[in-house]
């Protein structure tokens, strides 16, 4: 007769101290995420997963992460991310559990002058948390932007400084909201939208676009979080620019967070 196999993570720890998240990361899933153009669009996400684990016991079963993910269909939304939660919960014999996806989100540019079509990639991160039965989530989407001095363009005969900037907006929403809304608000942001493809016509628009709109780091910042405060599916927010600078050593960075 085999052995019985021993269950050690359900055995007594030695440091009887409560763990508020252990689990995996790092796993890769494929994803069907919603698209505003499109219905829908398949990626491939990065997956963190978690459960906080009582002082009793020794450890955490991490198998259970994983079976429990290979069970979740492809699509992600609200009902999906809560039903995969109350699972891991419930597989977990967990009071919370937590799971983020990060996966790069295309969307659709025209070139601003020659109009020619091109796929920018945006980072985007949704996280799903469940304690009790309580569901909270969170979107993530980080914007490269173009920014121009104004301070530089003030003081030069010829030209300014330039460079790109990254915003980073975390929400916390009521309701739905396209992933393409906050893209759209983080470029109007900018002295310039970033593109994947420009011709020599739009390299001419986009230089005099900027030139014309110079933005501090605090202007965009600002721009940004006027937008947000105005949003009626926005509960919280948090806006991060850091741009990049061209002429110094450092980056230059401002944050906003709603109230």
């Amino acid at each position: 007769m085999p052995k019985k196999l021993q269950d050690i993570q359900m055995s007594s720890s030695e440091v009887a101290i409560p763990i508020d998240s252990v689990g995996v990361k790092n796993l890769r899933v494929p994803l069907l995420v919603r698209d505003r153009e499109n219905g829908a669009q398949h990626t491939v996400a990065q997956v963190e997963v978690g459960v906080d684990l009582p002082a009793a016991f020794k450890g955490t079963h991490m198998s259970r992460f994983v079976e429990s993910l290979e069970t979740f269909g492809e699509e992600l939304d609200y009902h999906s991310l809560r039903d995969l939660l109350a699972q891991i919960q419930e597989r977990l014999s967990a009071r919370n559990a937590f799971i983020s996806f990060t996966f790069p989100y295309f969307m659709t540019l025209p070139s601003p002058a020659t109009k020619r079509k091109s796929r920018m990639n945006y980072e985007v991160t949704l996280t799903g948390a469940l304690e009790d039965e309580e569901m909270s989530c969170m979107l993530e989407v980080c914007v490269p932007v173009m920014t121009v001095c104004p301070c530089s363009k003030a003081i030069s005969d010829e030209g300014a400084h330039s460079q790109r900037a990254e915003i980073r907006l975390q929400i916390n929403m009521s309701g739905f909201a396209w992933i393409e809304e906050f893209i759209e608000i983080a470029n109007n942001a900018g002295s310039s939208p970033v593109y994947s493809l420009l011709k020599r016509e739009d390299e001419k628009y986009v230089t005099e676009y900027a030139f014309a709109n110079p933005t501090f780091v605090e202007d965009v910042v600002r721009a940004v979080a006027k937008q947000l405060s105005e949003h009626e599916k926005i509960d919280w927010y948090r806006v991060e620019v850091e741009s990049f600078e061209s002429i110094h050593n450092h980056s230059a960075y401002a944050v906003i967070e709603s109230r």
